[in-house]
């Protein structure tokens, strides 16, 4: 299949994408049925939902989770994920940069925004630095309404990538100036740090009428440099704008501005923790995702929707299984509403897809606890026990992961804001809240330190003199003083049966799921390139791909 884009007035518009049949003739019914594909009417809406750091082995957890764990939530149902790839297309997409083997996930989203190969850690801009139309711009060419949902901040690498063109992500404040510019139609996430004036952080006069403003929803802060009120502005704009859950229920209008949290939103642990709170103010994935279906659905010319399960890749980083399963699961229960949504729709294409691995995950077969030897009923072990060699891993082992109590961020932090800073204090916080207990001497090698042999004073991770004590594979291990939740990790990591390759992403190719109508979700059950993925959903949204495969 070759991928040709033209572009006019700086827009994408026009991909062909063109194939030969190996077959000389089809029989009456096979013609019958390619007639009716290429009369039915072209996708309306695209839904995108990314699982940031979500790869097969992400997946994998999901899966043996709700198959196999004794007392599994999904109580023998398949989850939504398995349920969309049996009833759509299953393909696999590589997520590399041009000339390297991995990438960060302000590339990656950007080569599935753009259907171009992408510059390394910028957003909306190719491997040579030119701006680069993203999807959100297409569809709003084409008159479609379009939408940005992250469980993160709307201002973070994977939704900057979509509506915003920098040389680097981490330039938040002007990706939040360039959203609004771009009018994009919802928004809805964390990251309220960006939008309000500096002035927030030094006068506590002028921080009272933000807080205010959001009805005192959460504490607040300022992360930019300059006085420009960006809420004024999106106001402005027509922008309704929301702070918690029951202001985002009340409001009406297709231009939306939800932004819940000073920064990061709840993690999936923490959000399970508060839903049946009847004070809860911040909303869950679910609700910011079926609000932004119930404004965008409203245009007759349809839409474009990216949905990101963010804190996938934030609990793979942390090398964190127990928080690493909530978050797959808070995934799998946006795609079951996305799912149940969509039924009976010939107009919608739903695509489920990573922009990268992290962590390189696993469970994993080792030499301690090994099982005891059983008797199997079966005549082969007559008068014989079974007795393997290793320890494969309890499915038990699921069940304890799912009943942890604190994500390791809120551990730490639970840890650094009280007042005993000790080893012991440590291991008393992490024991308290997972069954996966560390001893004392754990939490002394989780909070020992050691001179940074990657010193850079000029790096915003790297910049240290000490840096906690990972001892293999430590150039791997490159967010400072986060490592020490790696750490946390690797103690629990051979009573959890689990493996972790390291602190970054991986290269792994990652799964797509097309669940849709058949003519078009053809297109994907191959092998691809992120960018292939972000070039078809860009001609199917403007009608012009040929569906002659």
């Amino acid at each position: 299949m070759k991928l040709m884009i033209c572009r006019s007035i700086g827009v994408l518009v026009t991909l062909f994408i063109l194939s030969c049949s190996s077959s000389a003739a089809v029989d009456d019914e096979q013609a019958h049925t390619e007639a009716t594909d290429r009369a039915t009417p072209e996708v309306r809406n695209i839904i995108l939902v990314i699982g940031d750091g979500m790869g097969p082995q992400q997946i994998g957890l999901l899966q043996q989770y709700a198959r196999q764990a004794p007392n599994s939530i999904y109580e023998g149902r398949p989850t939504a994920w398995e349920m969309m790839a049996d009833q759509g297309v299953f393909g696999m997409a590589a997520t590399e940069a041009q000339g390297v083997l991995t990438v960060d996930s302000a590339c990656s989203a950007t080569h599935l925004a753009t259907g171009t190969m992408a510059a390394l850690e910028a957003v909306g801009v190719d491997v040579r630095g030119e701006r680069v139309p993203t999807i959100v711009e297409v569809a709003r060419e084409l008159g479609k309404s379009t939408g940005l949902v992250s469980d993160t901040r709307i201002t973070h690498a994977t939704p900057a990538a979509f509506a915003a063109h920098t040389t680097h992500r981490s330039r938040e404040n002007e990706i939040a100036e360039q959203m609004l510019h771009n009018q994009v139609d919802v928004m809805l996430s964390g990251g309220l740090r960006h939008f309000l004036p500096r002035s927030v952080a030094a006068d506590d006069e002028v921080a009272q009428h933000y807080l205010e403003m959001i009805d005192h929803a959460y504490s607040i802060s300022s992360s930019r440099d300059d006085e420009r009120d960006l809420l004024a502005e999106a106001r402005d704009g027509g922008y309704e704008l929301a702070f918690d859950r029951h202001q985002l229920s009340q409001t009406e209008g297709d231009r939306l501005l939800g932004l819940f949290s000073h920064s990061g939103m709840l993690d999936a642990i923490a959000e399970r923790r508060s839903r049946d709170d009847v004070d809860r103010r911040e909303p869950t994935l679910v609700e910011m995702s079926r609000i932004a279906l119930e404004r965008l659905d409203r245009n007759e010319e349809g839409f474009f929707l990216m949905i990101e399960a963010g804190q996938i890749d934030w609990a793979a980083h942390n090398n964190d299984a127990g928080t690493l399963l909530h978050e797959m699961i808070r995934m799998d229960e946006t795609l079951a509403m996305l799912h149940q949504w969509a039924q009976g729709r010939n107009d919608t294409l739903i695509i489920v897809t990573a922009d990268h691995e992290t962590g390189g995950f696993g469970f994993s077969y080792s030499g301690v606890n090994l099982p005891e030897p059983v008797q199997l009923p079966g005549s082969v072990f007559d008068g014989q026990v079974h007795r393997p060699d290793y320890n494969f891993g309890s499915v038990h082992i699921l069940d304890r992961l799912f009943e942890q109590k604190l994500s390791f961020s809120d551990i730490f932090r639970k840890f650094y804001d009280g007042g005993d800073h000790s080893p012991a204090a440590l291991q008393s916080i992490v024991n308290d809240h997972s069954s996966f207990e560390i001893t004392l001497d754990d939490a002394e090698a989780i909070l020992r330190d050691r001179p940074n042999p990657y010193r850079d004073q000029t790096h915003p991770y790297l910049k240290a003199e000490t840096i906690p004590d990972v001892q293999d594979f430590s150039a791997f291990y490159v967010y400072g003083e986060e490592s020490r939740r790696n750490l946390l990790g690797r103690a629990m990591a051979t009573e959890q049966n689990v493996v972790w390759s390291t602190g970054t992403h991986t290269h792994t190719p990652v799964p797509v799921v097309a669940w849709g109508p058949d003519h078009v979700t053809a297109h994907f059950d191959r092998y691809l390139h992120l960018s292939d993925v972000g070039q078809i959903m860009i001609a199917l949204l403007g009608g012009t791909l040929d569906l002659d495969r």
